[in-house]
């Protein structure tokens, strides 16, 4: 019996032909069991013709092409690869003349056919290569010549400031394939599609701590959010809230890609969204290290912390361009947004530093600090850590430093450091330092509103929030931008179960027309609402004075304080006492046989500038020795770390706060 192979004629047939071995083509007989030789005859007449015309090389190659797929299964690449390697050498010098036949017009080089990966093993292969090829373009960004541009500006790259952020090796990037999707303007072409679309997202360790980020590329693009860049940010949220781990969002963008036009805008309003759901679930830290424009400084304005670097970021909703033709001014970045302007004026960012290294370092220590969650979504890593007794018994606190320090430690130095007079400043971050395990402090907006201390610290290596008056500035006022800071910070606090320490030194509301006119009642009651809303363990000492309504205002007993102290020369008073005379017995000169106003005064003082009619009130619950502090708030911390409240709520969807 002979073996058939019936082979079509046309084109087709030419493609299908070079495939068969030249041996097998010579002895190939067609048979049809239905008798029809009028089809017989034709089949064997156009085998005839295409073998004819078929060229010397053309079956040379044919029979390589035969070996080569024999090698494939017999699982040897190597020969495969060399006889196919072959194949197109010969394919390259066959070029088909405009008279060639139906057989020569339709030849295709063998490498650029389907056939010519259709073996799974080289298609795979091939797939694997280029892989591999956009890989290594995603690591490129936008390129060598934008990546040294980068760099001659002072700034780091993308990938480069994820490896500062990250302990080593441990960043897992995710979407590092994604691509945008956008045909407008020429954005199809190759050269206008980036692996990864100017933004990588992944997660890693920080102090052995899981951390989730993302770090836009200026190179790509100028860090332009697309549709797909969008798509990448809000992923990576959803993932962070879902763990219950911190987010860090490294900007460094022009804004939205004008070439997607509204599907840009609306990435905006999903990863605006996504700030909102993930505020008070997982902490939010943004990073300012290049520019920031337009909608795109709405997101960093929705996170809990943000930190510019000097002289290379910048934020703003207009440029100084189309400032300049709205109102006609003339003004710099530096001048409308820059990190002097957003930590000193504005309040938008928290601190600002000299270059994206510090910048980067400074994060990674505030992480040290912060819990990874509030620790409401995550009941079973709470129940596990809580066997643990770690750090207030609960998972989401954060890890602390080897070794402790004592919490019995006296503080002999707090005796000295705050002067009788009650008008002599002194330094309340110094107090602070006393106070915290080692004197590791971390401030928040130093320079805005520095009349009020807002910082982390540790005692007994928890973390806690601390808030105090500072008598260098202001005398220590209340002001606009103080009441504002503090009660911000509070909220954050409160929100992820950090308790609160407030060292109160303060005389009240600072009073002039600027304040009463920009809103002082309003931003006042910030601070007061806050405080009040606060259900976290509250600590409060009053070092000197608290006077006013300010009294009330800095955590007092009567706005749930869990434990208020107060030191021996503390005075709690409606006002000053030299004021309180003036009102109550008028400034005139003295009537004859009355005390004097200094008599007068002094008799006021004895009364009322102590701490013991507000003990007698059970507005304090002690007068402590200064030097005792420490101790004691160590160890109402230690207790208060399962406070529950007992009282109830009334029903409602939210508080009004007075934004």
């Amino acid at each position: 019996m002979v073996f058939s192979m019936a082979l079509p004629s046309g084109a087709a047939a030419a493609t299908r032909y070079r495939r068969i071995p030249h041996r097998i083509m010579m002895r190939t007989m067609v048979v049809n069991n239905d008798n029809n030789n009028h089809s017989h005859s034709h089949h064997r007449a156009t085998t005839k013709r295409m073998y004819s015309e078929m060229s010397k090389q053309q079956c040379i190659r044919t029979r390589a092409a035969a070996t080569a797929t024999a090698a494939i299964q017999r699982t040897n690449p190597s020969v495969a690869r060399s006889l196919y390697s072959s194949c197109a050498r010969l394919d390259q010098q066959q070029q088909p003349s405009s008279s060639s036949s139906s057989l020569s017009s339709s030849f295709v080089p063998f490498a650029e056919r389907p056939e010519g990966i259709a073996d799974p093993s080289l298609r795979k292969a091939a797939f694997r290569q280029r892989l591999q090829q956009e890989r290594a373009q995603a690591l490129l960004g936008g390129g060598t010549a934008r990546r040294d541009k980068q760099h001659a500006r002072g700034s780091l790259t993308a990938r480069e400031r994820l490896e500062l952020l990250f302990d080593d090796d441990t960043f897992h990037e995710l979407d590092v394939l994604k691509t945008h999707r956008c045909t407008e303007f020429g954005m199809s072409q190759q050269q206008q599609v980036y692996p990864g679309d100017g933004i990588v997202t992944g997660y890693g360790q920080v102090q052995g701590r899981t951390v989730y980020a993302f770090s836009q590329d200026f190179t790509v693009f100028g860090g332009s959010l697309s549709e797909t860049h969008a798509q990448k940010m809000v992923k990576l949220m959803d993932l962070a809230v879902r763990v219950g781990a911190p987010v860090v969002g490294l900007n460094d963008s022009g804004g939205a890609r004008i070439q997607e036009g509204v599907d840009s805008l609306a990435g905006y309003a999903d990863v605006f969204q996504k700030n909102v759901d993930a505020s008070g679930v997982i902490p939010q830290i943004s990073l300012i290290l290049g520019p920031c424009a337009g909608g795109a400084v709405y997101s960093p304005a929705m996170t809990d912390f943000i930190f510019m670097v000097e002289q290379t970021s910048y934020m703003f909703v207009t440029g100084p361009e189309v400032v300049k033709t709205v109102t006609n001014e003339t003004v710099t970045k530096e001048a409308l947004g820059g990190s002097s302007i957003h930590t000193t004026t504005s309040g938008v960012a928290q601190d600002a530093f000299s270059n994206d290294v510090t910048a980067l370092r400074a994060i990674r220590r505030l992480l040290t600090f912060l819990p990874s969650n509030n620790g409401l979504n995550h009941k079973k890593n709470h129940d596990d850590n809580e066997n643990n007794n770690n750090n207030n018994s609960t998972h989401f606190q954060p890890a602390t430093p080897s070794g402790a320090d004592p919490v019995d430690r006296l503080v002999p130095s707090l005796q000295r450091l705050v002067p009788d007079d009650p008008n002599m400043p002194y330094d309340m971050k110094l107090v602070i330092q006393e106070l915290v395990d080692y004197g590791d402090v971390l401030e928040l907006a130093p320079d805005m509103a520095p009349n009020i201390i807002t910082a982390f610290g540790r005692m007994n290596s928890r973390t806690v929030g601390i808030v105090g008056n500072n008598p260098m500035v202001l005398a220590g006022c209340l002001d606009l931008n103080a009441s504002t800071k503090a009660a911000r910070f509070v909220r954050f606090c409160d929100a992820f179960n950090i308790p609160l320490v407030t060292l109160v030194d303060v005389p009240g509301f600072l009073p002039g027309t600027t304040q009463e006119h920009g809103g002082i009642i309003r931003h006042g009651s910030k601070l007061l609402f806050a405080y009040a809303q606060a259900t976290v363990p509250k600590l409060t000492v009053i070092t000197r004075k608290a006077y006013g309504g300010a009294y009330d205002v800095m955590a007092s007993k009567h706005l749930r304080g869990d434990v208020n102290y107060a030191w021996p020369g503390a005075e709690v008073a409606v006002m000053g006492a030299k004021g309180a005379v003036e009102i109550l017995h008028g400034r005139g000169s003295n009537v004859a046989g009355e005390p004097s106003l200094e008599e007068r005064t002094a008799e006021y003082s004895a009364r009322f500038a102590n701490p013991m009619v507000v003990a007698q009130r059970g507005f304090i619950d002690d007068i402590l020795d200064p030097q005792d502090t420490r101790r004691r708030l160590c160890h109402d911390l230690h207790v208060l770390q399962n406070k529950h409240l007992d009282y109830i709520v009334p029903r409602k969807k939210h508080t009004n706060m007075p934004l």
